[in-house]
């Protein structure tokens, strides 16, 4: 896909008030982390050329301490991050919607400025991921760039995955696609989130010129994360993949992982106890409606280098 880096003159003198975008915007947290919770409202309140309609939802815990102009959602308890992000979309309004986690924030003002222009101006794309870059240091990890083939963090490019903690999206692209897969609780929920904005006709961007900020963490696994990695794998496949797709893409991983852990046992039998579930157990929730991606998303997909077998 090519997709031009300069937008048209009027979308890029919008900021000057000739425009403004309306931003539907959901933080999800548990309360865990004030600081950088406040962090991240600071840095959404400041953003230039756009209207805000801000929700915190409380996964778990009540939202207390916030700014006047962020709405509250208490959940009563904890439902996974993807069904929690899914809860606030309906209490807030616009012709966007900003997902961004409790421990991100954005270093530009502009920057939801900058993805709303690009929406606009190439309406075809239905999601944009930016960079994920952390201020304090230059080691950014390679898993932030949602691409097989890594390359440079600043090239940008159509994507097949994203990385969770910042996400634009038209709302259009948001409802069409049926959201984020609530059961999967935690882990590639941004894979299918891709994949079903790719299947309702739009695209999926990494925008390597724009940036959200996160912190370096060191990636310390446990069992319950391999666990959860194989078994929404699985998942994802029985969700969106007919037969023999299905199988080749859970096939393809799993000699993936085979290898990769060849001399790491313990994690291989969290990962495959995983995989015995996510083919044992129901991949859809209560109220989702079992749907696989057409045969015109799987093209879609294809055409523009990503066969979902891999």
């Amino acid at each position: 896909m090519e997709t031009s880096q300069r937008l048209p003159a009027e979308a890029e003198q919008a900021g000057a008030g000739q425009a403004r975008y309306g931003f539907g915007v959901v933080v999800l947290t548990q309360g865990r982390r004030p600081e950088d919770l406040e962090r991240g409202f600071r840095s959404l309140l400041v953003q230039k050329g756009v209207d805000l309609d801000i929700v915190c939802v409380g996964n778990g815990w009540e939202p207390t301490g916030l700014p006047a102009e962020v709405k509250t959602l208490a959940l009563p308890e904890n439902l996974g991050i993807p069904a929690g992000r899914n809860e606030g979309v309906p209490h807030v309004s616009g012709e966007f919607l900003f997902f961004l986690d409790d421990d991100a924030w954005l270093p530009d003002e502009t920057t939801l400025l900058r993805m709303a222009q690009m929406m606009r101006a190439k309406p075809q794309i239905g999601l944009i991921q930016p960079r994920v870059t952390d201020p304090s240091r230059d080691d950014a990890p390679k898993r932030w760039i949602p691409r097989l083939h890594k390359g440079s963090a600043e090239h940008s490019s159509a994507v097949f995955s994203v990385w969770e903690g910042a996400v634009c999206l038209q709302r259009r692209a948001f409802d069409q696609s049926g959201g984020w897969p609530a059961p999967f609780w935690y882990a590639h929920e941004g894979i299918e989130l891709a994949w079903r904005i790719w299947d309702a006709g739009f695209q999926v961007w990494y925008a390597g010129d724009l940036a959200v900020a996160h912190p370096v963490i060191d990636p310390k696994r446990h069992d319950e994360y391999f666990y959860m990695n194989a078994r929404n794998r699985v998942w994802l496949a029985r969700r969106n993949l007919p037969w023999p797709l299905s199988w080749a893409y859970v096939g393809s991983w799993t000699a993936v992982q085979c290898a990769r852990w060849a001399r790491r046992p313990q994690q291989l039998r969290a990962w495959f106890s995983g995989w015995r579930d996510g083919w044992r157990d129901d991949p859809w929730g209560e109220d989702e409606t079992p749907r696989k991606l057409s045969g015109k998303g799987l093209l879609a997909m294809s055409v523009n280098g990503r066969p979902p077998i891999l």
